[in-house]
C-alpha cells in the first residue's frame, strides 16, 4: 500500500477505505482474479507495469506491478464517476533523492491552485470565469498559468532557487513547472492540501520560511536519503523502499483501512526507520523535541528486537518509562502495533514498579514508599524539628535523591567528597549541615512504622541487578574456561539460573529518570550489542533529574546519537509560540554534550496562538470558561478535546470552580497521577506536570503571567544562589513548553497582571483583552481563523 494510497482513503473514509481493504485481501489471494478488471495503463520503467483496477462499482485503484507481476502495490484511489480519468492522469516518478515511488495530479494541482485567483487585486467578474472552470467537472483542464491581470505580474516564490537546486533538495521533477507558476501565499498554502509527497511538502515549507538551501539539505534532504545510490528507473527496488509503502503486511492492520487509526502504527520516516531497525554495536540514543515520534521509534524498536530473539516464551526485551500511567499507554500501543504475540516477549512496567519487584524478589522489606508529597511533608517536619529554615524542602529532597542516593554516599566523608555536576554550588559547611538534615529524614523514615522513598528503592534494586550480573559474568567467564561445556551442578548450586534479566532494554522519556535507574538498568543487561536504547528529550525535563549517561556505563557514540527534528502532532503556528519558550536557554543531550532544537518544525499548519490578558485572577478566568464554552457550542469540539493547564494544584481547583458554575455550566475533571480515569467528555484541568506524554485537541495555558510562571518565590535564589536561580528558571520554561506542546490544533494562552518573561516581549500590547470578551458586545474570540500574537 502506498502512502499516498493511505492518505487517499483517509481522505475519503469509511466506505472507500473498506472497499480498498476487500480489494487488497483479493489481490493477495488470486492475483489473476478477473472481476477485479485490471486493465494494463501504461509502463512505468525498466521493470515496472501501471494498471487500473476496480475495487468495487464506484471506486478504482491505480496499482503498480514488479518483478513480472509478483509483487503489487496500491499507489492511488479514487471514487466517483471521474475516478478512471483522474487515476489516468497522475504523474508516477521515482524521486532521485529518496527513492519513494511519488504520486501527483498535475491537472489537479493545476485547475486549483495555480489558477486560483488573486482575491487581493482581482475583480469579481475577472475571477468568475477561472472559478468556474475550475469547478465544473465537465471543463477541461486549464493551462499551467496564472491569471495574466494577476500573479503572472508577481515574483514567484521560489523563484530564487533554480530547477537543480530544488530537485537536489528532494522536490518532486514534475511539479517544477507548476511550482513555478505559484506566486502567493494563498496558491502557496492551496497546493499544500494537495496531497503532495511528504518530502516535497517538507523542503518547500522550509524555503517559504526563509531556510537557507544548505540547512535544508543538512535536517531535511539528507535524512530521506537512502543507504544505496538511487536508479530512478528501477520500480522493484523503489517499491521495496519504506519511504514507498505503508506497512500493511500484516491482516489486522488490511482490516483497519478506512476507519480511525493513527499514521504512526503505518509509516516511519525514513530517520525513524533507520533508528528503528538499525544495528548498533552498543547502546543508542534518540533524541528530539515533542511530538517528533521518539516513543513511535521506541515501540517500533521493540518489535523488531522481538522479531529477532529466538523462539522462546521468555520476556526478554524490557520496555520501562518514568511512571505507571506511561507504562500503561506503551502496553496498549505496543498491543495495537503487534497484538498479544508481541507483548508476551515484553516486560513493561514503569521503572519505580520495576525496582520495587526486584527489591520483593531478593526478600527486602525497605517499608511503605512515601508518594511526593509525603516526602515534603517529612521534610518539612525535619526543618521545623531542627529550626534550620535556611534551607527548603523542595531543595533538601532533589539533593537527597539526585547527589546523596544517586552516588551512593553512604557517610559524610562520601557525600563531603562527591561531585555536584548540574547543582547550585555550596560550601563544605553548608554540606555538613545538610548531612546532618539527611540523617533525621533517614532517621524518621526508618521509625515504626517504616517507611522509604522510591530514590532508595531504586538504589537497593541496582545493587541486587549489580550483584547478580557480577555472579553471571563470573560463571560466563568459568564456563568459557572449561571449554564450554554445560554446568548443570554449578549453576543448580547458585540457587537461580544466572544470566542478565533482559537481552535488549528500551527506555522511553529518559530525560526523568534517576542515577540510581541508570545503574538498575545498565545491571539488567549485559554490555554488547542493541543492548540499551533510549529516547527523550532534556528541553522536557521537569523534574531536574541530571544525569550524564556515560557516567553511569551507557556509552554512546558516533551515529548512536540521533536527533529527531520534524514534529507530527503540533502546527508550524503552535510549534513557532512554544519554541519561544525556552530561547536562550541551555540544555544537555543527556550526557556530556548540549543539546539544541535547531530544524525541529512541523509541516501541519494550522491557527495563530491567540493571547489574553486580563486586569485580574476571576476575569481571567471567567475568560477562559467563555473561550471554552464557545468551542464547545460554536464549533462542536468535545469538551474532554479540550484542556486547561495550571500552575499548581490551588490554581485547578480555583478554575474547575469557576467554570463548572453558573453561567458556564462547563463539566471537568482534573488529572490526577494517573492521568484521566474517566471517560466523560469533560474539560480536562491540570498542573503543567500533570500534561506529560498527553495531548489535546485545543489547550488552553492559564496563568503565565510574571511572578506566576516562573513563581516569584525564585527571586529569594536570583542574588544569594545563582545557580540555584537559573536551574529554577529553566525548569520552569521546560514545564511552559511542555504544557504548550500538547496542543495539536489550537493553543490559547492566558494571564493576569503582567505578561510572564517567557512570553514575547510585546504580548502585554498586543494581547486580546478578556474584558472585551465578557462584554456583550465584546469581539468574537476567533477561534476559527488566526489571532493576534
Amino acid at each position: 500500500m502506498g502512502l499516498q494510497a493511505h492518505e487517499d482513503i483517509r481522505r475519503r473514509g469509511g466506505a472507500v477505505g473498506d472497499a480498498v481493504a476487500t480489494f487488497v485481501h483479493r489481490l493477495r489471494a488470486d492475483r489473476t482474479n478477473r472481476a477485479l478488471r485490471r486493465t494494463f495503463l501504461r509502463a512505468a520503467g525498466d521493470n515496472g507495469d501501471l494498471y487500473l483496477a476496480h475495487a468495487d462499482t464506484r471506486c478504482m485503484v491505480l496499482l503498480l506491478s514488479t518483478d513480472g507481476g509478483d509483487e503489487m502495490r496500491v499507489l492511488a484511489v479514487r471514487d466517483g464517476v471521474q475516478a478512471r480519468d483522474e487515476l489516468t492522469r497522475l504523474t508516477v516518478e521515482i524521486n532521485p533523492v529518496s527513492g519513494a515511488i511519488e504520486v501527483v495530479d498535475q491537472s489537479e494541482v493545476s485547475a486549483n491552485v495555480v489558477a486560483l485567483p488573486d482575491r487581493s487585486e482581482a475583480a469579481p467578474d475577472e475571477a468568475m470565469p477561472e472559478e468556474a472552470a475550475a469547478d465544473s467537472p465537465d471543463a477541461p483542464a486549464p493551462e499551467v498559468i496564472a491569471p495574466a491581470s494577476t500573479s503572472s505580474l508577481r515574483t514567484p516564490l521560489f523563484a530564487r532557487y533554480d530547477d537543480e537546486v530544488l530537485v537536489d533538495l528532494g522536490v518532486v521533477p514534475s511539479l517544477l513547472p507548476t511550482l513555478r507558476r505559484v506566486c502567493t501565499d494563498e496558491q502557496f498554502e492551496a497546493l499544500l492540501t494537495h496531497n503532495l509527497p511528504e518530502l516535497t511538502r517538507d523542503v518547500l515549507l522550509a524555503l517559504r520560511d526563509r531556510v537557507e538551501p544548505q540547512d535544508v539539505r543538512r535536517h531535511i534532504t539528507d535524512k530521506w536519503r537512502p543507504e544505496e545510490d538511487v536508479n530512478p528507473r528501477d520500480w522493484s527496488r523503489a517499491a521495496q523502499r519504506a519511504v514507498s509503502q505503508a506497512e500493511t503486511d500484516d491482516d489486522a492492520v488490511l482490516g483497519a483501512l478506512g476507519k480511525s487509526f493513527d499514521a504512526w502504527r503505518l509509516f516511519l520516516h525514513p530517520e525513524q526507520k533507520r533508528l528503528a531497525v538499525g544495528d548498533f554495536k552498543g547502546s543508542a540514543k534518540v533524541t528530539g523535541g515533542p511530538g517528533t515520534g521518539k516513543t513511535v521509534v521506541a515501540l517500533h524498536r521493540v518489535r523488531h528486537l522481538v522479531d529477532r530473539l529466538p523462539p522462546g516464551h521468555s520476556r526478554s526485551v524490557l520496555l520501562t518509562t518514568f511512571n505507571t500511567n506511561l507504562a500503561l499507554d506503551l502496553k496498549e500501543r505496543l498491543r495495537q502495533l503487534g497484538g498479544d504475540d508481541l507483548l508476551r516477549r515484553v516486560d513493561v512496567k514503569s521503572v519505580d514498579i520495576l525496582a520495587r519487584e526486584i527489591v520483593q524478589e531478593a526478600g527486602l522489606e525497605l517499608g511503605r514508599p512515601v508518594d511526593d508529597e509525603a516526602a515534603m511533608n517529612l521534610w518539612h517536619t525535619v526543618l521545623t524539628e531542627t529550626g534550620r529554615f535556611e534551607y527548603d524542602a523542595d531543595f533538601l529532597d532533589t539533593e537527597f535523591k539526585h547527589v546523596i542516593v544517586a552516588n551512593r554516599c553512604g557517610s559524610w566523608d562520601a557525600y563531603r567528597r562527591v561531585g555536584r555536576s548540574g547543582r547550585p554550588r555550596i560550601s563544605t559547611a553548608q554540606r555538613h549541615a545538610i548531612w546532618q538534615l539527611v540523617l533525621a529524614y533517614k532517621a524518621h523514615l526508618e521509625s515504626p512504622p517504616r517507611q522509604t522513598t522510591y530514590a532508595l528503592i531504586a538504589d537497593e534494586a541496582a545493587a541486587i541487578e549489580q550483584r547478580r550480573m557480577a555472579r553471571a559474568e563470573e560463571q560466563a567467564r568459568y564456563k568459557e574456561e572449561q571449554g564450554g561445556r554445560d554446568l548443570v551442578h554449578r549453576e543448580a548450586g547458585s540457587g537461580m539460573w544466572l544470566k542478565p534479566r533482559y537481552q535488549h532494554a528500551v527506555i522511553d522519556e529518559a530525560q526523568d529518570l534517576s542515577a540510581s535507574h541508570w545503574r538498575m538498568l545498565r545491571a539488567m543487561v549485559r554490555r554488547g550489542p542493541n543492548d540499551i536504547f533510549l529516547v527523550g528529550d532534556a528541553h522536557q525535563r521537569i523534574y531536574g533529574n541530571r544525569v550524564v549517561l556515560s557516567h553511569q556505563g551507557i556509552e554512546i557514540r558516533g551515529r548512536a546519537s540521533r536527533r529527531l527534528t520534524l514534529n507530527y502532532r503540533t502546527t508550524r503556528q503552535i510549534l513557532g509560540s512554544a519554541n519561544g519558550l525556552i530561547t536562550g536557554a541551555a540544555f544537555d543531550d543527556l550526557d556530556t554534550g548540549t543539546d539544541t532544537l535547531d530544524g525541529y518544525r512541523s509541516v501541519l499548519t494550522g491557527l495563530a496562538p491567540q493571547f489574553w490578558r486580563a486586569p485580574d485572577r476571576l476575569t481571567e478566568m471567567r475568560a477562559v470558561a467563555t473561550l471554552i464554552k464557545e468551542r464547545h457550542d460554536a464549533y462542536g469540539t468535545p469538551y474532554s478535546a479540550m484542556a486547561v493547564s495550571v500552575p499548581d494544584g490551588a490554581s485547578a481547583q480555583e478554575f474547575a470552580n469557576v467554570l463548572a458554575r453558573d453561567p458556564f455550566r462547563v463539566p471537568v475533571v482534573e488529572l490526577g497521577k494517573d492521568g484521566v480515569r474517566s471517560d466523560r467528555d469533560a474539560v480536562r484541568i491540570g498542573t503543567m506536570h500533570r500534561f506529560k506524554g498527553l495531548e489535546f485537541q485545543r489547550v488552553f495555558l492559564t496563568s503565565v503571567g510574571e511572578g506566576q510562571v516562573p513563581h516569584q518565590r525564585i527571586e529569594q535564589y536570583r542574588l544569594q544562589n545563582p545557580d540555584r536561580y537559573h536551574q529554577e528558571e529553566q525548569r520552569s520554561r521546560s514545564l511552559v513548553f511542555v504544557a504548550a506542546t500538547r496542543a495539536r490544533d489550537e493553543l490559547v494562552v492566558t494571564w493576569s497582571g503582567r505578561a510572564s518573561r517567557f512570553l514575547p516581549r510585546d504580548a502585554d500590547r498586543t494581547a486580546h483583552r478578556a474584558t472585551d470578551l465578557l462584554r456583550q458586545d465584546g469581539p468574537p474570540s476567533g477561534s476559527s481563523g488566526s489571532a493576534a500574537a
